[in-house]
Parts: C-alpha cells; sequence; structure tokens
C-alpha cells in the first residue's frame, strides 16, 4: 500500500505565530484615516507630541498638522484671541507664542523685596519695598517700590534663549515685545519717573531702545499712571532685554516721598499684523 504523502509547506507549525502586519501596512493604515478625523484626534493630544511625535507617522498627518485649521481651531478652544490675529499665516507660531506668554520679569511688584533686581543707584534713603498707598487697578496688586530724595534706578536682565525663545525664533517670527510699567506721585511732594527699556544682541549691544522723556509729577494727585509699549519688527539679533527705570522725589525730604513703581512687565507676543 502506497503511503500518502503530503507537501511540507501545507503542514501548519503549531508554535509558529500568526504573521504580523508590516509597517507599512500599519502606516498604510494610519494613513486612511479622513483629514476632520484626525484633526479631532489631534486636538485632543498635547501640542508638543503633535509636532514632535505625530507629525513624524506620515505625510498625511503632516499635512494635517501644518494647516491653518488644526491651530485656529486649538486657539479658539484654549481661549486665545483668534480674531486679533486674523491676518495672520503662521497658526502654528501664534499658538506657541501666546500658550507661552507670561511676565518675563522677576518679582514685578516688590513682593519679595528687592530680589531678583540689579540697583545701579540707590540714592537718599533708598529702594524700599511695601504695601501700596492706594488701591491699584489690578487688585492683585498689594505691594510696590519707593524711591527716596536722591536718584534710585534698578534694571533686570533677561536672556531670552534661557526663557523658551531661540534665536532662530526671533530672529525668523520677531515676536512683539510688549513692556507696561506702573508708577504713582505721592499727593504732598512731587517726584520724577524714569524708564528705559533695550534689545540687545549676543554681545549685548544696543539694538532698539524705548526711552521716552522723564515725566514729571507735580503734587496734590495721587493716582496709578501705566506706560506701556511694543517693540515690532526689530530686526533679527535680539538676544536680550534689559529693562531699567526709577526716579525721586523733589523735595529731598527723608523717607520715601519718591516715585512708587509696580506692576512692571514684559512679554514676548505674537506678531499682530496690520
Amino acid at each position: 500500500m502506497k503511503r500518502s504523502t503530503m507537501d511540507e509547506s501545507s503542514i501548519s507549525d503549531p508554535d509558529q505565530s500568526p504573521p504580523k502586519k508590516s509597517s507599512a501596512a500599519a502606516t498604510a493604515s494610519a494613513s486612511s484615516l479622513n483629514a476632520d478625523v484626525l484633526e479631532e484626534i489631534f486636538l485632543n493630544v498635547s501640542a508638543c507630541q503633535v509636532v514632535c511625535v505625530c507629525q513624524l507617522i506620515c505625510h498625511q498627518w503632516k499635512e494635517v498638522i501644518d494647516s491653518e485649521s488644526l491651530w485656529r481651531k486649538r486657539c479658539r478652544r484654549e481661549g486665545y484671541p483668534i480674531c486679533s490675529f486674523s491676518k495672520k499665516q503662521d497658526w502654528k507660531l501664534f499658538y506657541f507664542l501666546s500658550k507661552q506668554k507670561r511676565n518675563l520679569l522677576k518679582n514685578p511688584n516688590g513682593e519679595e523685596g528687592l530680589n531678583g533686581w540689579k540697583i545701579l543707584r540707590n540714592g537718599g534713603d533708598q529702594w524700599v519695598a511695601g504695601g501700596i498707598r492706594r488701591p491699584h487697578p489690578d487688585e492683585a496688586v498689594k505691594t510696590n517700590f519707593a524711591t527716596s530724595f536722591e536718584m534710585c534706578t534698578k534694571s533686570q536682565l533677561i536672556e531670552l534663549e534661557k526663557e523658551g525663545y531661540s534665536p532662530s525664533l526671533m530672529d525668523y517670527a520677531q515676536p512683539d515685545i510688549k513692556i507696561s510699567d506702573w508708577f504713582l506721585a505721592r499727593s504732598d511732594c512731587g517726584s520724577r519717573y524714569d524708564i528705559w527699556v533695550e534689545l540687545l544682541n549676543e554681545k549685548k549691544e544696543l539694538v532698539q531702545i524705548f526711552s521716552p522723556e522723564t515725566v514729571y509729577c507735580r503734587e496734590g494727585c495721587e493716582e496709578w499712571n501705566q506706560i506701556t509699549h511694543v517693540f515690532h519688527k526689530y530686526g533679527p539679533g535680539v538676544r536680550y532685554i534689559r529693562f531699567t527705570h526709577g526716579g525721586k522725589d523733589f523735595k529731598w525730604w527723608k523717607g520715601h516721598f519718591g516715585i512708587h513703581i509696580t506692576g512692571s512687565s514684559v512679554e514676548v507676543l505674537p506678531t499682530l499684523e496690520a
């Protein structure tokens, strides 16, 4: 009797695992998702993951991630004011600049004394930090700095790269740099207020400066005043911001009858196109 023979290739190996999908097949499957579906998925993944991981998967994913639609929706969901940015093209950049927005000055209100500030001039009875004389428009502000009968000035130097703003970002995007400061003169003593803010390059050489005329405050009116300025399209090379302000009183009275300062701020913002 003849023994039946079988092709060895037709005998299945019980220990053999079922064939796995190739990485190419998995990528093809992922790529087949509708763009709207992908967009909704990406909106529920952290922005850093989307940019650093998801956009590397395939061309379709990168295309969706680079789209204006995705980042406009992300800005809207997270409450960033897209209406003020309607003519801007790079919505991804707008999103990350908005997300990173914060005051780059340390101890802006004097809550930590003079910590974080470099004292340049400390005349009279010197700088002091303490409670505010009059309520500030921002109810959260409860402290301020006060000057004396000789000139008092102090400054901070901000290194932009350490704060997360790379040289390539500063040169390519040139985001707006907004500065703000609040000052108050006592009703019983006139005083002066000075501010100058410098944009500096890598060698700490001047690129651009905001240096308005000295503000002379007469006695009699005691209220908070705000000064603001926006550096716009300042050119490449900005690596540091030096913020300096100060003042003194007019009557040479012992104590701290000079200008009072609080709410100092430096912010890097998306550029608003005119």
